[in-house]
């Protein structure tokens, strides 16, 4: 590990904390507290009409609860338009932005879209100039090939061009993509290394892509099985999963979820409660469960 460690919790606030935003804070506190490392609480609230009042506070309570605590922080991407601008500019001087006016539906019609290991990729429709005149644009990255594979510490190997296609940069209203959002906010935060859930595995060669047209240090990367309902779909916040509030308002304890956490991580044999601090003696990312999980938490 680098001699300083950093990493952060980015939740974004469109609805409760639920197990599986938790299960992975649990990894990220867990590998920064091991290396006597640093966390920034970070609130991913660029998607503005998404953000749900109040949501922002509780998930940094829940947090808490859980004894996950944080070194920097709360600090909202709403605040960041400014930098994320700048990175724009400097990526449109290099000559890999320009204006698309197509939407979902438009790629999904196109019979000879290619697809990739990530699902349907954009073919490149506006790279000599927009097909709607008039159209707001959305704005996108040239995403050249071989697109970039890296390692990732619990997936593996992730190889070169198993994601591609140009990727959005900013939306046609305006709201600022994702992908270079939390580039931005990594690189200008010194991110030493990133744990998120596997649903964003493909996202990373994007991000990497990002770093290093913009000139950042590409960060270490892990990410972390999810966690599923009963049938099979992940859990989100935007849909009706059971949240760390309403478990703590039916009378659980912290140590009762984060034994029910660890466990499922393989960190432990079994439920039992347990404190997080408590794991940090055995703990080695490497070791953790790779596998999805159901949340089927004890009565």
């Amino acid at each position: 590990m680098a001699s300083t460690y950093r990493t952060r919790f980015a939740p974004s606030p469109t609805g409760k904390m639920h197990p599986g935003h938790a299960r992975t804070a649990l990894v990220t506190w867990l590998q920064a507290r091991k290396h006597a490392g640093q966390i920034v609480m970070r609130i991913e609230d660029i998607d503005r009409p998404r953000v749900l009042s109040g949501s922002a506070d509780a998930i940094c309570r829940d947090h808490e609860w859980l004894g996950l605590d944080w070194d920097e922080g709360p600090v909202f991407q709403s605040s960041h338009d400014e930098a994320y601008e700048r990175a724009l500019r400097r990526l449109e001087a290099a000559g890999m932005v320009y204006p698309c006016t197509c939407s979902r539906k438009d790629i999904a019609a196109i019979a000879s879209a290619p697809h990739g290991d990530d699902g349907l990729r954009y073919p490149g429709t506006c790279r000599s100039g927009v097909t709607q005149p008039g159209k707001p644009p959305a704005l996108r990255f040239v995403f050249k090939e071989p697109t970039p594979g890296f390692e990732d510490a619990l997936c593996g190997t992730y190889p070169e061009g198993w994601t591609g296609g140009d990727f959005v940069l900013r939306r046609a209203d305006g709201i600022w993509a994702y992908q270079l959002a939390v580039v931005v906010d990594d690189a200008e935060a010194g991110i030493t290394e990133v744990i998120r859930g596997e649903d964003l595995l493909s996202s990373t060669p994007r991000q990497i892509a990002l770093y290093r047209a913009l000139g950042y240090p590409v960060p270490r990367f892990a990410h972390v099985g999810l966690v599923v309902d009963g049938d099979g779909a992940r859990l989100a916040s935007r849909h009706r999963a059971t949240s760390i509030a309403s478990l703590r308002e039916s009378g659980r304890s912290p140590e009762d979820v984060i034994g029910e956490l660890a466990c499922s991580l393989g960190l432990t044999a079994t439920t039992a409660p347990i404190r997080a601090e408590e794991l940090l003696p055995s703990f080695e990312l490497v070791h953790i469960s790779r596998s999805s999980v159901t949340w089927n938490p004890k009565g």
